[in-house]
């Protein structure tokens, strides 16, 4: 009898082969050039991270368009998983970039940088396309421990190492409720995959179609777990306690990196398992997550307002924003997913650059972060300046942003599903978050300096990255059509 081979395909995570192999490779040629380079010359490590996610990128785009299940159903190649892979390049590039910069004034340049950063990437891709709660729980614990190693790299500081530990710790935490969801599910439905190969092989979403409400108990729970372990990531509140003190120990590329990207990962897989897995169940998971939204908005913008570090109020502002964009989830629509992926790519693409200003004026050490350190900036470096403010005005949602386009599509596909009330509570937080912004402004425009500080310079690629963030938030803010039709299209989810 002739051996029938399977059909292995790789397209699905060929973006995170790519990144694998370029940090193993960036790790190999580091272990040899140092023994006979000084680590001043380690010029090709961010060039290589630069190309390995260039890579990743096309390989990505490369497969828009597709939709199936691959290596046993466990891995989803949709328009979902593309865009989402795509932005999560994006930012990781732009985070390679500052760092360039970054590591070099604070004379900690080390590939093990770019090599975590690569790694953790991969992970939130995996993340994106997971269509097993097996994959989801390892790629989630993949970048995970990266960014608990990144968090900490600045070791001459206590802080960090601190911050460090409290988010290993609330990380762990987090990963036990997500495993008992696991196991939930598992003993509910008999599998951990999210879809059927055939019609004789078992799937969450078979279970839940052909199996009677009133014996679904079981699995609502496992799916209240699930949500719970996502919400540690998104940084909803109340599982919001790791944010601030991990963004203020954390490098500020790194801390824009996160609020990013770590950002774009969870709520990817909150979209696919809430919006298309579970959601026969959204009677029964809307009201917690409902309840998550609000607590988050309410939460990130009034605790914002009493911030006097920098760093801690973005943190808080992130908050916020995670409350926002689960008014998309809730919505458990097509304009509802749509409109999360907007907003996640419009505020990643913002906060990345407010974290590149604060790289460059908190100068070594970071040093001058708090809000008294902010006095007269436009008097000592206006284009800084400006760009900070544009940064904050998106974030804002004022008109003419990207972020007033984003809050416009999360709040719009609220109203579409009958949650006007929602996106008033929305609306409200905003103009409460409105009023931090304006007090950060108050402080660059109207004071004056306590003493004079020269001007702030950190690097060509960390005003590349500032410039690139800025351009993407006035364009994204008049000419949002093609990112919506993009995100749009990729509402279209394998297996859904």
């Amino acid at each position: 009898m002739a051996f029938d081979p399977p059909i292995v395909k790789l397209a699905g995570i060929a973006p995170e082969i790519c990144l694998v192999v370029t940090a193993l490779v960036l790790m190999v040629m580091d272990a040899f050039v140092v023994r006979i380079a000084p680590a001043n010359t380690r010029w090709y490590s961010p060039v290589l991270a630069s190309l390995g996610l260039t890579a990743a990128t096309v390989f990505a785009i490369s497969e828009w368009g597709s939709n199936e299940l691959q290596l046993g159903n466990m891995i989803a190649l949709d328009g979902f998983a593309v865009f989402v892979k795509i932005m999560l390049a994006v930012f990781a590039t732009l985070t390679v970039w500052l760092a360039r910069d970054y590591l070099q004034r604070e004379g900690i340049e080390e590939s093990e940088f770019y090599v975590l950063v690569l790694f953790a990437t991969a992970g939130m891709m995996l993340m994106a396309s997971a269509a097993d709660l097996i994959v989801l729980f390892l790629a989630l614990e993949t970048f995970s421990l990266a960014l608990y190693v990144l968090v900490g790299f600045r070791r001459r500081t206590g802080i960090g190492q601190e911050a460090s530990l409290k988010y290993f710790l609330l990380g762990a935490f987090s990963s036990a409720f997500f495993l008992f969801g696991i196991a939930l599910a598992y003993g509910a439905a008999g599998t951990t995959t999210y879809y059927a190969a055939n019609s004789t092989s078992s799937s969450i979403a078979r279970f839940l179609a052909s199996t009677p409400s009133s014996d679904l108990g079981l699995i609502v729970i496992a799916t209240g777990f699930l949500i719970v372990g996502l919400a540690f990531k998104i940084a909803a509140a109340p599982f919001h306690m790791w944010t601030p003190d991990a963004y203020q120990g954390a490098p500020s590329p790194v801390t824009g990196f996160m609020a990013a990207a770590t950002k774009v990962a969870a709520f990817a897989a909150t979209l696919r398992l809430l919006d298309a897995v579970f959601f026969p169940l959204r009677w029964d998971w809307r009201p917690l997550v409902i309840g998550l939204a609000i607590v988050t908005m309410i939460v990130g913008s009034i605790v914002a307002c009493v911030q006097e570090d920098l760093k801690r109020l973005l943190a808080y502002s992130s908050i916020a924003h995670a409350g926002f964009i689960l008014t998309g989830v809730v919505a458990a629509n097509d304009r509802g997913i749509s409109g999360a992926l907007f907003y996640l790519a419009t505020y990643g693409v913002t906060v990345v650059g407010a974290f590149a200003v604060l790289s460059v004026i908190s100068g070594r050490d970071e040093k001058r972060i708090r809000m008294s350190d902010f006095k007269g900036l436009f008097y000592e470096s206006p284009l800084l300046a400006g760009a900070f403010t544009l940064f904050l005005f998106s974030l804002a949602g004022v008109p003419l942003t990207a972020g007033f386009v984003g809050k416009l599509v999360v709040f719009g596909a609220a109203i579409q599903a009958g949650y006007a009330w929602l996106a008033v509570i929305g609306v409200i937080a905003s103009a409460i978050a409105a009023f931090f912004y304006l007090r950060v402004m108050v402080v660059m425009y109207m004071q004056e300096p306590d003493v004079a500080m020269p001007p702030a310079r950190l690097g060509p690629f960390a005003d590349g990255v500032i410039a690139i963030a800025a351009a993407s938030t006035v364009i994204f803010g008049l000419l949002w059509g093609p990112l919506v039709q993009a995100a749009e299209q990729a509402t279209f989810i394998a297996g859904r």
